[in-house]
């Protein structure tokens, strides 16, 4: 009675699903979402919204496999939706990609009934970010810090050449983005990135660019990262 209730209306040579098989890959397609959300979470910087997503992401996709399972048309029809898919608001992260595409084969996985070889693959390749998260593999011995350093000059100073021997010597690249008019065309700002030779003479190097600017405002901060959501 209850699978008969749960059979289609369209009998158009589909096979219907047993209630009790549909709610095992049901369950097992969310086990693994959540464990993929614990392994994306696991020293990363997370958001409510993409953890809550991974979790029910390969029950979603186990669910449409099921439903086209066995039909041609219907196939090629969610293959040609989930092509049109785009995240439209912001770029996502390697990591983040990586995972949704993790979710989405352990979902396709369990929608074709093969719920060991889901569990299998989950748990191989969960460990396996588990483990290079853990070792901090790909993450560079020494960091470049790339930082933005802004000097303000008045009007009547050639600045061209002005400061290039004090940033040879403090620092190990750099390069001029933008120059522009401020106060009325009265001073000129000029903005670079660099890369500090040592931190720890970041104030000298403020100092010595003081003496060539008339003691005029300078800074240097951090460049910007931005952190963006799927």
């Amino acid at each position: 009675m209850l699978n008969t209730f749960f059979q289609g209306i369209f009998q158009t040579g589909t096979t219907a699903i047993p209630v009790s098989q549909f709610l095992l890959c049901i369950a097992v397609s969310f086990f693994i979402g959540c464990f993929f959300a614990f392994v994306y979470s696991y020293k990363t910087h997370v958001t409510q919204s993409f953890v809550i997503t991974l979790a029910l992401l390969p029950a979603i996709v186990c669910v449409v496999i099921l439903m086209v399972n066995g039909n041609i048309g219907a196939g090629v029809a969610v293959a040609g939706t989930f092509s049109l898919v785009r995240f439209r608001s912001v770029p996502g992260t390697a990591k983040e990609i990586g995972m949704i595409f993790l979710a989405m084969g352990a979902g396709l996985i369990t929608g074709m009934g093969f719920l060991g070889y889901a569990v299998l693959f989950s748990l191989l390749l969960g460990c396996a970010m588990l483990l290079f998260t853990a070792v901090g593999f790909g993450i560079p011995k020494h960091p470049v810090i790339e930082k933005t350093l802004h000097i303000t000059v008045p009007e009547d100073l050639n600045y061209s050449e002005l400061f290039d021997d004090l940033l040879k010597q403090y620092t190990s690249s750099y390069e001029m983005v933008s120059v522009k008019t401020t106060n009325m065309g009265s001073l000129f700002k000029l903005n670079y990135n660099i890369v500090m030779k040592d931190l720890s003479k970041e104030k000298e190097f403020i100092d010595q660019l003081r003496c060539r600017n008339g003691n005029l405002e300078i800074s240097i901060a951090r460049q910007e990262v931005h952190t963006y959501e799927l």
